[in-house]
C-alpha cells in the first residue's frame, strides 16, 4: 500500500484517495439552513450514500485504495491521548455558539461518546438543540438573554457540515506535502479542523511538509489547486481563493516558508476566473483527463488573465509575469507541449453546456491517463468524451450532484503514480 503523500499530476494512476461517505449531516439540514450551508437543495441521504458507495467501489475496481476522512481523524485522535480534548476545544470555539451554558452542555454530550469514530461522526453531523438540556440559566445578563433568543430560532445548536463529502477543498496534496486550507466561508472553514488533526497527529501523515496552514490570513480552497506536473501548479484566483493566498503559497512552496524544506514546485500559473456559482473553483471550469486533453466550460474560452509566478534566483524572490492568452495556449506552455486538446462541456450546445456545467460536467476525476470518472446525468458531455476516445467510468449522481460538486470535488488523492510523458 502507498505510504505518505505523493501527488505530482492530475492524471497519474490513482493509488490512494481520501473520501467522506455522506452521513447524518445531510439530514440535519433544514430549508432555512440550506443557503448558509451552501446548498441549493437537500440530498436524499439513502440514495446519496448508495451513489457514493458506487463511486468508492469504482475507484477500488481501478486499483485505488480508498480511505475515509472520518477514519483518518479517528486514527489521528487515538494516536495522541491529548488530541481529542484539543480538538473538542477548537470545534466548540468555531461552532458559533455564544451561550456558555450551551457550550458546556455540548461539551458534556461529546465527552459522553466513548467510541472515537462515533465522536468524529457526531461532530460532523452537528448537535441538535433537543439533544442537550438548555433550560438552566447560569448568568442573567442582556448578552446571555440575546444569545439564547437567537439560538432558540434554530433547530440545530451546532450546525452540520454537509459539504464534507467534497474532500477536495479543506486540504490539498501537492507533491509530498499538503495545504491545510483557510476556506472562504465560516461554514466550510470548520471542515479544515479535521485536516489539521490528521496532519498533526496521524502516524502516517504527521511529518509531511505543510505548504499552507488554516490560520493563514488569506483564504484558499483545494478545488482551485491543480497539479499540472512535478514542478508546476495551476491555481484559480476565484471567489474562494485570494491572490494574496497564492502569494503566500508561492513563498512556502518555493522557499519552504511553513515547512522545513521547499517543494519541487518552481512555477505557479494563477488563473483569474469569473466569480459565479458556475465557476466556483478552477476545477469546475476545467480538469485534465489525459496527457494533452482537458475538459473545459465553454464560457471561459477566449482570452484569460493569467499570472505566472516563478521561483527567482535569490532567497525569497518570486518573479511574476502577466499573460493574457487562451487557456489552451497557457496549458500548452505550462506542460511543454505543442498543443492541447480541450473538450467543451455540453459540446456546441449552449443550453446543454449551461445545464451540464451546473451538474459538474467539467469536473471529472482521472484514475489513469484517459480514464475518467464522470456523472451519469451529463449525457451530452459524456457522449462527446466517448467520441473523443476517453474511457469513461460512469457513476449515478441524482443526489450527489445537489451539492454542486463532481467526482474531482468528492475526492482528495493522497498518492498517484508518475504520469507518462506525451
Amino acid at each position: 500500500m502507498p505510504q505518505g503523500l505523493r501527488v505530482r499530476s492530475e492524471i497519474g494512476r490513482l493509488g490512494k484517495v481520501c473520501l467522506h461517505r455522506p452521513g447524518d449531516e445531510l439530514i440535519n439540514m433544514t430549508p432555512d439552513s440550506l443557503e448558509p450551508l451552501l446548498f441549493d437543495d437537500a440530498p436524499f441521504l439513502e440514495v446519496a450514500r448508495a451513489e457514493h458507495d458506487r463511486f468508492a467501489q469504482t475507484l477500488r475496481e481501478q486499483g485505488a485504495e480508498v480511505v475515509y476522512l472520518e477514519d483518518l481523524v479517528r486514527e489521528a485522535l487515538d494516536a495522541n491521548p491529548g488530541a481529542r480534548d484539543a480538538f473538542t476545544d477548537q470545534y466548540l470555539a468555531e461552532s458559533g455558539v455564544r451561550d456558555p451554558h450551551a457550550l458546556s452542555r455540548a461539551r458534556e454530550l461529546l465527552a459522553g461518546i466513548d467510541d472515537t469514530l462515533a465522536f468524529v461522526l457526531k461532530t460532523m453531523s452537528g448537535i441538535r438543540r433537543d439533544e442537550v438540556e438548555l433550560s438552566r440559566v447560569t448568568t442573567d445578563t442582556l448578552a446571555s438573554h440575546m444569545a439564547r433568543a437567537d439560538e432558540k430560532q434554530m433547530s440545530m445548536l451546532i450546525p452540520p457540515m454537509p459539504n464534507l463529502y467534497f474532500t477536495r477543498d479543506p486540504f490539498a496534496v501537492v507533491g509530498d506535502g499538503v495545504l491545510v486550507n483557510h476556506m472562504y466561508s465560516v461554514t466550510r472553514n470548520r471542515e479544515t479542523i479535521y485536516g489539521q488533526v490528521v496532519f498533526a497527529h496521524h502516524p502516517e501523515y504527521r511529518d509531511v511538509p505543510k505548504w499552507y496552514r488554516r490560520d493563514s490570513s488569506y483564504h484558499i480552497e483545494g478545488g482551485d489547486v491543480l497539479n499540472l506536473n512535478a514542478t508546476t501548479l495551476a491555481v484559480g484566483i476565484s471567489q474562494r481563493t485570494e491572490a494574496a493566498a497564492i502569494d503566500a503559497l508561492a513563498q512556502n512552496l518555493f522557499w519552504g516558508g511553513t515547512s522545513s524544506k521547499p517543494s519541487e514546485i518552481d512555477t505557479i500559473y494563477a488563473v483569474d476566473i469569473p466569480v459565479s456559482r458556475a465557476c466556483m473553483h478552477l476545477d469546475t471550469v476545467f480538469t485534465q483527463i489525459d496527457v494533452d486533453t482537458f475538459t473545459i466550460y465553454p464560457a471561459i474560452r477566449g482570452t484569460l488573465q493569467v499570472f505566472r509566478l516563478r521561483k527567482g534566483p535569490n532567497l525569497g524572490e518570486v518573479r511574476i509575469d502577466e499573460m493574457n492568452d487562451t487557456l489552451e495556449h497557457v496549458l500548452s506552455k505550462a506542460l511543454g507541449l505543442d498543443g492541447v486538446r480541450v473538450l467543451p462541456c455540453g459540446g456546441d450546445d449552449p443550453i446543454a453546456a449551461a445545464r451540464e456545467q451546473w451538474n459538474d460536467g467539467s469536473n471529472t476525476l482521472a484514475v489513469a491517463p484517459g480514464r475518467i470518472v464522470v456523472y451519469q446525468r451529463n449525457v451530452v458531455t459524456n457522449e462527446l468524451l466517448y467520441k473523443a476516445g476517453l474511457d469513461l467510468l460512469v457513476i449515478p449522481s441524482s443526489e450527489l450532484s445537489r451539492g454542486r460538486g463532481g467526482p474531482r470535488c468528492m475526492s482528495m488523492p493522497l498518492w498517484r503514480d508518475e504520469a507518462p510523458a506525451r
